[in-house]
């Protein structure tokens, strides 16, 4: 006989492992079936932030990056040894765009958005620092603005979500291929392999958190919901043999103003990132030639005598809107698409940011609500402490 649950989840990205917990949390058995290993996709190649989204204010994005602030004070609260509070840098030169009285109004706004919470202090660095900024060229540096935001190991961050699903008694399946899904009128007929083996079980729900491959895992489902219109979009980031010691730089490209970040990682430093279309198999994705020469570029810009040596590349794939346009202008807003608005079997997420997770995770059980029979709630996952995973 068919095993049933509540929720059945598909991907072990960091929204996968979310919504497990905030399942789990709310009293529903779940079972989260990942093909690979916890964070294999997405989930392990972002920025490493945990952050409001500065930029996002140059979008009006207000809801947004008041609901990321609000989300990145949660986890500095509930999971110091994953997230950390980092000083970011902003050097302003003469072609800077950004000029100090908008970044001065950006960063008020940053702050005001935050409740000016302890994490929401900003200022100008004295002149006499500027020789400690890891290098920064200073010879027509007019200003440098610090603030602070949050940084992660997202593949760590990620693993400490599932276990604390595990803890309140969700079932991980892994490495378990989903195979497909026959929707009915009382849930989802699901079927799934591990170690060749096909296997069963029913769900009153099915979440599609797959990532760069939702619509791969739509196409199994039958009848397969509606298609979304959307883009993966490609960024590429660079682990640096040479570290930075001081914090965080925040800069803009010289060539088309993008953002760009050099991190601390490690005993080495992240620069990143790049944005543009992909075509083809997610489990493809590699960064080209011409983003590492992008990356390095504006590095030298800012940093004329670091070294420009990589000791590692990777991609991952956002999953944006198909608006047209640059993918950095584009809103990084989730989507949850629903099968029936009424009584919703299945529910795929498309986008989303890695530091809003836990928020988008209980706006899928509100989402879901109208078809999960009550029960009792046995924790809040903005209480929850998050440790990391030996």
């Amino acid at each position: 006989m068919a095993e049933h649950f509540d929720v059945v989840i598909v991907g072990g990205g960091i929204h996968g492992v979310g919504v497990a917990q905030a399942a789990a949390c709310a009293g529903y058995s779940v079972l989260l079936l990942e093909q690979v290993a916890l964070a294999s996709g997405t989930s392990s190649r972002s920025s490493k932030l945990a952050h409001g989204g500065l930029r996002y204010l140059e979008g009006f994005d207000f809801h947004l990056v008041r609901e990321s602030l609000v989300e990145r004070d949660i986890l500095l609260r509930n999971a110091p040894e994953l997230v950390r509070l980092q000083p970011f840098h902003i050097p302003v030169y003469p072609d800077t765009t950004r000029r100090p009285l908008i970044l001065r109004a950006g960063l008020t706004l940053y702050a005001l958005l935050d409740g000016f919470g302890r994490a929401s202090r900003f200022g100008t660095l004295p002149r006499r620092d500027w020789d400690t900024l890891d290098g920064l060229d200073t010879a027509r540096l007019q200003a440098v603005f610090r603030y602070h935001d949050g940084q992660t190991n997202d593949v760590d961050l990620t693993r400490a979500v599932m276990q604390s699903a595990i803890e309140y008694g969700a079932t991980l399946a892994c490495p378990a291929e989903f195979t497909a899904a026959v929707v009915t009128p009382a849930g989802c007929e699901i079927s799934y392999r591990v170690d060749g083996v096909e296997q069963h079980c029913m769900a009153r729900v099915l979440v599609n958190a797959g990532g760069p491959w939702v619509d791969t895992i739509d196409a199994r489902i039958s009848p397969r919901p509606a298609p979304v219109a959307a883009d993966l979009v490609q960024g590429a980031h660079l682990v640096m043999q040479e570290p930075v010691r001081a914090g965080c730089y925040y800069v803009e490209s010289p060539h088309d103003r993008r953002a760009i970040f050099l991190l601390p990682w490690g005993e080495h430093a992240l620069l990143g990132t790049t944005e543009s279309s992909y075509r083809g198999d997610p489990r493809d994705v590699q960064v080209h030639a011409e983003e590492e020469a992008y990356l390095l570029d504006v590095q030298q810009h800012y940093f004329p005598q670091r070294s420009t040596q990589v000791v590692e590349r990777f991609a991952g794939l956002r999953v944006l809107p198909a608006e047209g346009g640059a993918a950095f202008s584009r809103s990084r807003e989730t989507h949850l698409v629903v099968d029936n608005v009424h009584t919703p079997r299945t529910l795929s997420i498309y986008g989303g940011k890695l530091t809003v997770y836990r928020a988008t995770a209980e706006k899928v059980m509100h989402t879901l609500r109208s078809v999960l029979p009550e029960r009792r709630a046995i924790a809040r996952t903005a209480e929850l402490a998050l440790t990391p995973v030996d």
